[in-house]
């Protein structure tokens, strides 16, 4: 995708529905750890070892929005079953408990959020703007993050390197 928003990044597709799709991009680390994040939400207890975590560019729209995809378990306050392995939670009480360390077992924090209108995913996906591969825990949560965008592609047998943006008429 020519898009530099969409450029080389693998997303999530969490919702998708008649009225359209909502995904979080989850190979974009942003400049922030979640121990600023956590502090600029007035977080007073913040394990060490959470508060390192990246926080991810999830997307361009609402980008003062949070979301927690995480490993189940635990029912938070506002979540969303995406897959049985994966969780979406907007609300705080799921970083209360991640700064507490009593949080999912396995977490990513993004910013924002990849939104489409209703048929445009589907239309992009008709040009080939975008590859589609099942969503595994282990791409989502275990894959270092400049790795992910090739291991989604090598879920499909796709050597992404060996991918052109040129396309002509032979």
């Amino acid at each position: 995708m020519q898009d530099p928003t969409f450029c080389s990044t693998v997303t999530l597709v969490c919702e998708h529905n008649a009225d359209g799709a909502l995904g979080i991009i989850i190979n974009r680390p942003s400049d922030m750890n979640l121990g600023v994040l956590l502090q600029q939400l007035n977080i007073a207890e913040i394990d060490a070892e959470v508060a390192a975590q990246a926080v991810l560019d999830g997307g361009p729209v609402g980008r003062e929005r949070g979301f927690v995809l995480h490993s189940p378990g635990r029912d938070f306050e506002s979540s969303m079953t995406v897959s049985p392995e994966i969780r979406l939670t907007m609300s705080r009480d799921v970083l209360d408990a991640m700064a507490g360390g009593r949080g999912p077992e396995k977490t990513l924090v993004a910013l924002g959020y990849a939104g489409w209108e209703a048929g445009q995913l589907e239309a992009e996906m008709l040009a080939n703007s975008w590859l589609s591969v099942p969503a595994t825990p282990e791409l989502l949560f275990d894959v270092p993050f400049e790795q992910r965008w090739s291991a989604a592609a090598g879920a499909l047998g796709v050597d992404i390197r060996l991918l052109s943006t040129d396309a002509g008429h032979a």
